[in-house]
C-alpha cells in the first residue's frame, strides 16, 4: 500500500512532464498518456479504501534534517477527495481531446491539466504544512497558465489576477502555518490533532482557504476565469481548484486544530454572506459561464456552513455535498463548453431553442440542474437535506434559513438560464457536440441522478469520515 499512495500521486505528477515529449511521437499517444496518468490515480486511490476502513490506511513518512519530515496519509478523507477529483477529472481530460483538437498549446494543456491533478493528489495526501503548501501553489501555477490558455490580452490578464489573488492568500496561509510552528515545533498535523492554535494563525489561514475556494470577497478571479476553455472552468469549478480550499478547512479545523468558539460563528457568517450574494448575482447576470461560476461560489458557501456547524450529520452533508456538486456542476460547464463551441457566443440573450438541435446536451444540462436545485432523487437533495436537518438539530435555525433561500434562489436562476438558453424560439443555428463530448456530460447527468438513487453508499463513506473526527454534537 505504501508503493500505491506513491504512485497515486507520482503518476499524474511526475507522468504530466512525460506528456509534452510523447506528443512528439504522437498526439493520440499523449491524449491517451494523460487520461492513463489520471485513472491511475482515481484506480490506486480506490485500491486504499479496504486498508482505510479497517483503521490501516497506508502511510509514508520521510525524515529530514533539522528535526523536519515530509508525509503522506491515506485515511478515509483523502481517499474520497482523491477519487472525486480523479474521476471527474479523468471524465474532462476525455471531453478535452475533442475540445481542444484545433487549438495550439496542446502539450502545455495537457502537461497543465495532468500536473494540477497531481498536485491535487499531492495535496489531499500531505500529512505536512509545508507539503500542503508547495502543492498548493503547484496548482496556481497550473491555473494561471490554463485560464490564459487562449493568450488573448483579455485572456491573460485574468489568469494574472487568478495567479496574484491565489498566490496572495497563499503567502498569507503560509504566515500562518510558521505560526504554528513556533507554537508546536512541528509542521506535521498528525502530530498537532487535538492542539489549540493562535487565533491570528486562524485567521491568516482562512484568509488562504477563502482565496482558493473563491469565497467572498476574494471571489471575483473564479468569476473572470470563464475566459478560459470549457475543460478548464469544469477544472477550477467541479473537481480540484476551488475543492483544495474546502478540502483544506476539513483537513485542518475538523481533524487537525482546535480552534476558539468564536470561528464557528465567524465561518458561517461569511459563507453564508458568501452564498447570497453570489446566488444573487447569478440572476443578475446574463453571461452562460458567469452564472454557472457565481454559482459554484454560493454552493461553496453552502458547504462551508455545513462543514462548521458543529453538527455530524450537517459535516457529512457537507462532504457529500462536494461529490454532488462536483458531479452536476462538472457537467453543466462542460455542457456550457458544446454550447459556447458551436454558437460561438455565451451570451444567454443571444441564445434560445437549442433543445430542438442540441436535445441530448439540453437534456443532459437539464439533469444535472435539477442535482444543483436539491431535486429528488437527485444526489444534490439529499446533500442539501443532510445539511439542513444537521444544521436545526445543531440549533442552529439561522444557518438552515440560509440554506432554505440559497435553495430557492438556486431553482430561480438554474431555471431562468434554461429557459434562456434551451427554451422559446431558435435564435443561433447549431448542432451537438462531438461523440466523445456528449458521451461526457451525458455521464456526469446519468451519475448525478444514480447518485441520489444509490446515495446509502457515497453518505455511508460520508458520515464514516465524519465519525472519526469525535468531538461532532451528535
Amino acid at each position: 500500500m505504501t508503493a500505491v499512495l506513491l504512485l497515486t500521486i507520482l503518476a499524474p505528477s511526475a507522468g504530466a512532464f512525460m506528456l509534452p515529449f510523447a506528443g512528439r511521437l504522437s498526439e493520440k499517444l499523449r491524449d491517451s498518456l494523460a487520461l492513463v496518468f489520471v485513472l491511475i490515480a482515481f484506480i490506486f486511490s480506490a485500491s486504499m479504501l479496504p486498508a482505510a476502513f479497517a483503521d490501516q490506511p497506508a502511510s509514508i513518512e520521510i525524515s529530514l534534517p533539522l528535526g523536519l519530515s515530509f508525509g503522506f496519509l491515506a485515511d478515509r478523507l483523502a481517499i474520497f477527495m482523491a477519487m472525486i477529483s480523479s474521476f471527474i477529472g479523468g471524465i474532462i481530460v476525455l471531453y478535452s481531446v475533442s475540445y481542444i483538437a484545433h487549438s495550439k498549446n496542446k502539450s502545455e494543456y495537457y502537461l497543465m491539466v495532468t500536473l494540477f491533478l497531481g498536485a491535487m493528489m499531492g495535496l489531499v495526501y500531505s500529512t505536512n504544512l509545508i507539503l500542503i503548501y508547495i502543492f498548493w501553489e503547484i496548482s496556481a501555477i497550473t491555473c494561471w497558465r490554463l485560464i490564459g490558455f487562449f493568450r488573448e490580452p483579455d485572456n491573460i490578464m485574468r489568469a494574472d489576477k487568478a495567479f496574484l489573488v491565489t498566490a496572495f492568500g497563499a503567502l498569507v496561509m503560509l504566515i500562518g502555518f510558521v505560526l504554528i510552528f513556533q507554537e508546536t515545533g512541528t509542521f506535521d498535523i498528525t502530530a498537532m490533532k487535538g492542539t489549540h492554535i493562535p487565533d491570528l494563525a486562524v485567521l491568516l489561514i482562512l484568509v488562504g482557504i477563502f482565496s482558493k475556494s473563491a469565497t467572498l470577497p476574494l471571489h471575483t478571479w473564479l468569476i473572470d476565469a470563464g475566459v478560459a476553455p470549457a475543460p478548464v472552468t469544469s477544472l477550477l469549478h467541479a473537481a480540484v481548484l476551488v475543492k483544495i480550499g474546502v478540502y483544506a478547512f476539513a483537513r485542518l479545523f475538523l481533524f487537525g486544530f482546535i480552534v476558539g468558539d468564536a470561528w464557528h460563528t465567524v465561518v458561517p457568517v461569511v459563507a453564508a454572506i458568501s452564498a447570497l450574494v453570489s446566488a444573487g448575482a447569478a440572476l443578475r447576470s446574463n453571461d452562460l459561464k458567469r452564472i454557472i461560476a457565481y454559482s459554484t461560489v454560493s454552493q461553496i458557501g453552502f458547504i462551508f456552513l455545513g462543514l462548521s456547524t458543529g453538527n455530524a450529520l450537517s459535516a457529512a452533508g457537507g462532504l457529500l455535498y462536494i461529490l454532488m456538486h462536483g458531479l452536476s456542476k462538472g457537467g453543466l460547464f462542460l455542457c456550457a463548453g458544446i454550447i459556447e463551441h458551436n454558437t460561438h457566443t455565451k451570451d444567454i440573450r443571444e441564445l434560445g431553442g437549442l433543445i430542438k438541435t442540441m436535445p441530448v446536451t439540453a437534456v443532459a444540462f437539464l439533469f444535472c440542474s435539477f442535482s444543483l436545485m436539491g431535486f429528488p432523487p437527485f444526489g444534490g437533495f439529499f446533500s442539501k437535506f443532510m445539511v439542513i436537518t444537521g444544521a436545526v438539530a445543531a440549533e442552529n435555525p439561522w444557518i438552515a434559513a440560509v440554506f432554505i433561500l440559497g435553495a430557492l434562489m438556486t431553482i430561480l436562476y438554474m431555471l431562468r438560464l434554461f429557459k434562456a438558453v434551451f427554451l422559446g424560439p431558435l435564435k443561433i443555428e447549431a448542432r451537438e457536440g462531438s461523440k466523445t463530448m456528449v458521451a461526457c456530460v451525458v455521464s456526469l447527468a446519468v451519475l448525478s441522478l444514480l447518485a441520489g438513487l444509490f446515495v446509502f453508499y457515497p453518505s455511508l463513506f460520508a458520515e464514516s469520515i465524519v465519525a472519526q473526527v469525535g468531538w461532532f454534537v451528535s
